[in-house]
């Protein structure tokens, strides 16, 4: 709509809160600031707690430099949990004027890491002039990613933070890895006082392992979503760079992005590459992320209290036994193939949404041991595949059966059995510590 038809609707409705709203970010966009302020004046009065209002506002008070008066709207804003991310970025412009460029950065680069849409160039560039104004001494240039990591220019690594919706209901099986996580880091958030007084930390971190496929990454978001936390998965490219130091620098990032957005589920998929036994290593550069990456667990510079540090690794004996020390990775958890029940849930999880005919689960599961989670997908989609063929000829789509499944199973073989031949050795003959009890337990091997 134009300004002017706007106009006209706010007339004939002025009691019309979403209009005048409307009307408002149009002038603002308009660069029409003193008709926008009045416009967001007059909204406020009918709609007092409308926090968008209030950030349209504080950034009219902006783009004419009433600085002071945007600031103590939007101060007031950041300070509740969660604030909106465009109030991050008025913020920023804010605070720039004041002539503070760290803290504006700061501000900014909360605003789109939880909205990326929200970059804005321009203001970066001011940033970053205003930076080198005040400490001539940095690098020419801060550059400002998504992640809100210093990068190079040909580079584009970003973050995806995320807000699972996912919960341990939609994981099937896993009830001693679900009750030892729910101990560990969703009771802690459930029950501060509780922990505060016995002097507990609410955090810390939980290393999971066992054969690939078994549901480590799919457990730690359902893991994020019971305790709608933000969920930052890392992969190895997320921090490791060819140049001399900036792997730590990217490390140290990412950790403190997790720090803002408190609380936060951190996940380390693959982590023996990246934390390798440092007696195994050449190279000191490999030494310093690992030393860099436990420093960041430690905490002793920072805060980590609401910071859960989840990581998978199918490898555990590659990685550096200091991870393993109480304050890091203390509580260290085998994630084993699912169960016979473990297996009819995925199943019934999976087929939700497909046609399927009266299934015989106990027949399927009874056939498909030491099938993994990403086994039994596979099953699935032979299964499927073979039923296209009928469905095609038929003309209609038809429910799967029972001896579909039975069918995909014998032309799947499961890939937890390779895994097991090397887990083994190391129980047998590395266990000094009783690590890997539990892989003996499971293979029966335990006296």
């Amino acid at each position: 709509m134009e300004l002017n038809d706007l106009r006209e609707a706010i007339k004939a409705s002025p009691q019309n809160v979403p209009l005048r709203k409307l009307y408002a970010n149009a002038l603002l966009k308009n660069k029409q600031f003193i008709e926008a302020e009045i416009e967001f004046k007059e909204a406020l009065k009918m709609a007092p707690n409308d926090a968008t209002l209030k950030i349209g506002l504080a950034e009219s008070f902006c783009e004419q430099e009433k600085t002071s008066l945007g600031l103590v709207i939007i101060e007031e804003i950041t300070s509740h949990s969660a604030p909106p991310p465009r109030a991050w970025l008025v913020y920023a412009k804010l605070l720039l004027q004041t002539g503070n460029a760290q803290d504006a950065k700061d501000a900014y680069e909360k605003a789109i890491l939880v909205k990326p849409d929200l970059k804005d160039n321009y203001l970066e560039s001011e940033i970053n002039l205003q930076a080198q104004k005040e400490n001539p001494s940095e690098p020419e240039k801060i550059k400002l990613s998504n992640s809100g990591m210093d990068d190079f220019d040909n580079d584009d690594k970003s973050l995806e933070i995320e807000r699972p919706k996912t919960s341990f209901d939609e994981v099937g099986g896993m009830d001693k890895v679900k009750e030892e996580i729910r101990l560990k880091i969703i009771a802690p958030l459930q029950h501060p006082e509780l922990y505060k007084a016995y002097g507990k930390k609410i955090g810390g971190g939980i290393l999971l392992y066992g054969p690939p496929g078994c549901g480590k990454t799919h457990l730690a978001r359902a893991t994020a979503g019971e305790v709608n936390a933000n969920f930052i998965a890392v992969g190895i490219s997320d921090i490791l760079d060819m140049y001399i130091g900036q792997s730590e620098r990217n490390l140290h990032s990412i950790f403190q992005k997790a720090r803002q957005l408190k609380p936060c589920v951190l996940f380390f998929d693959e982590v023996d590459a990246l934390g390798a036994n440092r007696t195994d290593m050449r190279n000191s550069a490999g030494r310093h992320v690992i030393n860099q990456f436990l420093a960041e667990m430690d905490g002793v510079e920072y805060d980590n209290e609401g910071i859960l540090v989840l990581a998978a690794t199918n490898a555990p004996w590659h990685l550096d036994p200091a991870f393993r020390r109480p304050g890091r990775f203390d509580r260290i958890i085998f994630v084993p193939p699912p169960d016979e029940n473990a297996r009819e849930a995925i199943l019934k999880i999976k087929l939700k949404e497909k046609p399927v005919g009266s299934l015989n689960y106990g027949k399927i599961v009874g056939r498909s041991k030491e099938f993994s989670g990403a086994d039994l997908e596979a099953v699935i989609d032979l299964a499927i595949e073979s039923k296209l063929e009928e469905s095609m000829r038929k003309g209609r789509p038809l429910p799967l059966e029972t001896a579909d499944f039975i069918g995909a199973v014998k032309k799947h073989r499961p890939t937890t059995k390779e895994w097991f031949q090397t887990a083994k050795n190391y129980a047998l003959f590395a266990n000094e510590a009783g690590l890997y009890d539990d892989i003996l337990e499971y293979l029966k091997l335990k006296k």
